[in-house]
């Protein structure tokens, strides 16, 4: 079955940095898109970032642009999420997702958070 498992969150000042993974099994990882989403307290869950099947494109959200970095290992078959420049703005759970046809598979998410 598919499965994505986030990790490398925890507490970090503002101007840190974290790097996190979401390690997938259960499907072709190679030939899927995968996304970086958040969700902060009280509100919607947000796209922060998109990086196609080969890594030749990747896609962010405005508010993470010149900051976050998403890339892949399709050897691994993991997608990590380089978190720079880090802003109390940026607490939130961070997810990883995929799509297989018309289902969407998320991971658990794994809790970034940004305060000194």
């Amino acid at each position: 079955q598919v499965q994505l498992v986030e990790s490398g969150g925890g507490l970090v000042q503002p101007g840190g940095s974290l790097k996190l993974s979401c390690a997938a099994s259960g499907f072709t990882f190679r030939r899927y898109t995968m996304s970086w989403y958040r969700q902060a307290p009280g509100k919607e869950r947000e796209l922060v970032a998109t990086i196609t099947s080969t890594g030749g494109s990747t896609n962010y959200a405005d508010s993470v642009k010149g900051r976050f970095t998403i890339s892949r290992d399709n050897v691994k078959n993991t997608v990590y999420l380089q978190t720079n420049s880090l802003k109390p703005e940026d607490t939130a759970v961070y997810f990883c997702k995929t799509v297989l046809g018309v289902t969407s598979y998320w991971g658990q998410g794994t809790q970034v958070t940004v305060s000194s």
